[in-house]
């Protein structure tokens, strides 16, 4: 269904209803949306979750008939937000968007354990590696000169990360556990917040989600750039080498997608679900996210809700392998 259709028939509301011919059986009479539509974020402006939730909010509130804003609700690595719209009404005006904090979540916390089973998967916008990034006053350039300095500087390195149970916390956790060394972990309020301590040199090193904010800094040489977590190396950044290349079986993925409270209309899932598929085929979305690292990718419900589950398992390897604790 092209972009065109949906702008015509899917969101647009003609005498308080819907193109009966153009939407899904049984909801001819579906008025939606009527007023602004919140999508919640778990980490601060200004990191790639934002960004992306924010590119993705700009081209739906451009292509519906209502604004769809973007609400920063940071704490807990970002489970805040998402129990913001567990407890939501399934009328679908309160939105979470979020990457893999959803499934580590349900690693991790036992209040979240059964997490996916209390949202309902809406639609993906992107997948992309997370990228080692270090102060370049750290004597090292690569993989493997971290770890060696790491080893004869034991429990003096500080990793940074956006919060407990994001996945930057999850990624220098599983190095730490693959590669035998002691890191101390220093939880921000979102990635943008951890930035200024890494350029300075408070703390030493983030595994950060792939976007434009570390790449600005890796491609001015503020910030030194050792090692995307891809199995291979990343098309946008060629020369910087995939740390399995120096720690085999290190592969972790980033994602970023739509979710719903439990019982929101199929009907309302199912329109969002084709409009965030026109999003991630717009050009100028498309050219955002290449330009940011990231591969459009498109699912529907029930594809995202498998992909979750297996992406809920792997989480929870790491977890457990790691020793990772949390309330």
């Amino acid at each position: 269904m092209t972009l065109a259709l949906h702008r015509r028939s899917l969101f647009h509301l003609a005498a308080g209803s819907l193109v009966a011919a153009a939407v899904p059986r049984g909801a001819a009479a579906l008025d939606y949306p009527t007023r602004p539509v919140r999508m919640i974020v778990g980490l601060a402006a200004g990191g790639p979750t934002d960004a992306v939730a924010r590119l993705i909010a700009q081209f739906l509130s451009e292509h519906t008939s209502n604004q769809f804003a973007v609400e920063n609700r940071t704490g807990a690595g970002g489970t805040l937000a998402t129990e913001t719209v567990v407890n939501a009404a399934p009328d679908g005006y309160t939105l979470l968007f979020a990457g893999p904090t959803v499934t580590i979540s349900a690693s991790l916390y036992k209040k979240l354990a059964n997490v996916l089973d209390r949202l309902t998967p809406v639609g993906i916008v992107a997948r992309a590696p997370n990228i080692m990034v270090v102060t370049p006053s750290l004597p090292v350039k690569t993989v493997q000169d971290f770890i060696a300095y790491a080893k004869a500087n034991p429990g003096k390195i500080s990793f940074a990360s956006s919060g407990v149970g994001a996945s930057p916390h999850l990624s220098g956790e599983y190095f730490k556990f693959l590669t035998k060394i002691d890191m101390v972990h220093v939880p921000y309020r979102g990635s943008a917040a951890a930035y200024p301590d890494l350029l300075s040199g408070k703390v030493d090193v983030l595994f950060d989600n792939l976007g434009g904010p570390v790449l600005q800094m890796v491609r001015a040489a503020t910030l030194r750039a050792l090692g995307v977590t891809s199995a291979q190396r990343w098309p946008l950044l060629p020369d910087v080498p995939a740390i399995a290349e120096t720690v085999p079986g290190y592969e972790i993925y980033v994602w970023y997608a739509l979710f719903a409270p439990r019982g929101t209309p199929p009907a309302i899932v199912t329109l969002l679900n084709g409009a965030l598929k026109d999003a991630v085929a717009d050009a100028k979305v498309a050219a955002r996210f290449a330009q940011d690292g990231g591969v459009p990718t498109a699912m529907t419900p029930d594809a995202l809700a498998r992909f979750l589950a297996d992406d809920e398992a792997n989480w929870r390897k790491m977890v457990d392998a790691a020793g990772i604790t949390a309330e």
